[in-house]
């Protein structure tokens, strides 16, 4: 046992990768309005916050978006591509645009709402708690704050439990849910819950892209599915990592919606903010992956009471714990009224052995402890695995390729007497790097252009006719 608040690193119990997860515990619901100083806006009924985090509701649409973006793909395959009528009409244009609008403003406000339960939860791991206080504040979703403060699940036990003194359980022995300073009640039930929803509405992406004539690929089906499920398990089981991909997905469709609004007003957006936007797009798949791994491998020491009794120490539960302090204060409390009172009839109430003494020890407690948490986890994971590869294969394919041109223009340069002017590795992995983004946004998200089919149409005619054009005076 651990003699001061450390973090360290230690394979997860086994147990925990059992399948199908513990059903306990229950999802928590957000506090009410008006409960707490953070609390959330608008009020979410209890059973309907319930009902659709049930699994057969993300199954079942998930399900349906893929059989239907199969089916328009093979529409659009039996038309040779060509757009929908409806997708040339003004309706369709301004739906576009207020559908680009609304989730660039929704994705803003939920990264503001998150960023403040963030900066009011989480530890900073320079504080007098050290690594141990900051992993406690983002392993531990409920309870009061502090290292050790919190309430966490025991399923070995079946019910929450606490190392502090100072925890209060309700009635039905759940958390309550006015409890400050711990990440769920502050924000992340509510604000996760709607992102949650969110996916749903996001998969209108690929109508729009199935509307203009285009294919919806594999990958962009895959994506929304996947994306639909995997925030389901973490919110369903209340896995900490969750809040990482609430956080920073938002913060990104924010950023990304917002392009998409600015392009449909042919507003002519900077290069490298485009880059700067795909790279980040791309990066959270391997930041969010990594991320959520590293929690099962985190252990980290609390606090604990520990009882005394003739000079042996005991490790106890916190209940035992705090029995053992009110004795003692009862205790040495009678004695002071025999003292000043001279009331022998309080004698009786005194302990008949010693009281114990109660000191503070540490105990190494894992970050994930439960099986639902980690089986959001690894769903996560292995949702992002095939994006991850995809970019690894592009990112070599692309390094390959750069390469090899490369070294074809040193050598022309040699002969021709030029000066070394060859890239080095650094920029050429760069560029392979925006490379590979770039080709991975195209698969997972399609090709997001924003632009009215007929001009795109009456573009290529011009530039064609111009060619044409040129050709005849060419001739002539």
């Amino acid at each position: 046992m651990s003699a001061f608040p450390s973090v360290t690193a230690a394979l997860p119990d086994p147990a925990l990768f059992a399948f199908p997860p513990s059903s306990t515990p229950t999802f928590l619901p957000p506090p009410p309005p008006s409960s707490m100083p953070a609390a959330p806006p608008i009020a979410i009924p209890d059973h309907i916050y319930q009902a659709l985090l049930d699994p057969k509701v993300p199954v079942t649409i998930a399900a349906l978006y893929t059989v239907a973006a199969k089916s328009l793909n093979a529409y659009n395959r039996s038309t040779g591509k060509r757009p929908w009528a409806i997708s040339k009409t003004r309706a369709f244009s301004a739906f576009v645009v207020l559908h680009n609008i609304f989730l660039a403003v929704y994705s803003a406000w939920t990264w503001w709402g998150m960023y403040g339960a963030l900066r009011r939860t989480v530890v900073s791991p320079l504080g007098p708690d050290g690594l141990a206080g900051f992993a406690d504040s983002i392993c531990r979703m409920h309870g009061p704050a502090g290292l050790g403060q919190s309430v966490f699940f025991s399923e070995e036990a079946g019910t929450w439990k606490s190392f502090a003194s100072n925890a209060t359980l309700t009635s039905s022995g759940e958390p309550l849910r006015t409890d400050t300073g711990r990440l769920w009640n502050e924000g992340l039930a509510f604000y996760g819950w709607l992102f949650y929803l969110s996916k749903f509405y996001e998969v209108l992406d690929t109508f729009v892209i199935l509307a203009k004539g285009k294919f919806s690929s594999t990958l962009q089906t895959y994506h929304h599915a996947g994306a639909m499920m995997c925030m389901w398990a973490g919110m369903r089981y209340m896995s900490p990592p969750i809040w990482m991909f609430v956080f920073f997905n938002s913060g990104i469709h924010a950023m990304m919606y917002t392009y998409f609004t600015l392009t449909a007003f042919s507003v002519k957006v900077p290069q490298v903010i485009k880059r700067t936007l795909t790279s980040l797009q791309i990066s959270q798949f391997v930041i969010g992956g990594s991320y959520a791994i590293v929690h099962s491998f985190v252990t980290y020491t609390v606090p604990v009471m520990v009882e005394n009794s003739a000079g042996a120490a005991a490790s106890t539960t916190y209940s035992s714990a705090a029995e053992a302090a009110t004795a003692t204060a009862a205790h040495l409390l009678d004695s002071v009224k025999r003292f000043v009172f001279g009331d022998e009839s309080v004698a009786s109430a005194a302990p008949s052995r010693a009281p114990s003494a109660i000191t503070v020890e540490y105990r190494t407690i894992p970050c994930i402890n439960t099986t639902g948490s980690t089986f959001a986890i690894w769903l996560n994971v292995v949702y992002l695995a095939p994006l991850t590869y995809l970019f690894v294969k592009f990112f070599i394919t692309s390094y390959i390729r750069r390469s090899s041109a490369e070294q074809e223009r040193a050598r022309k340069d040699e002969k021709a007497g030029v000066r070394d002017r060859r890239l080095s590795n650094v920029s050429l992995a760069e560029k392979a790097g925006w490379d590979a983004a770039r080709d991975v946004e195209r698969e997972v998200y399609g090709e997001n252009d924003q632009e009215d089919p007929s001009r795109l149409s009456a573009n290529v005619r011009a530039r064609a006719n111009g060619k044409s054009a040129a050709k005849r005076r060419n001739r002539a």
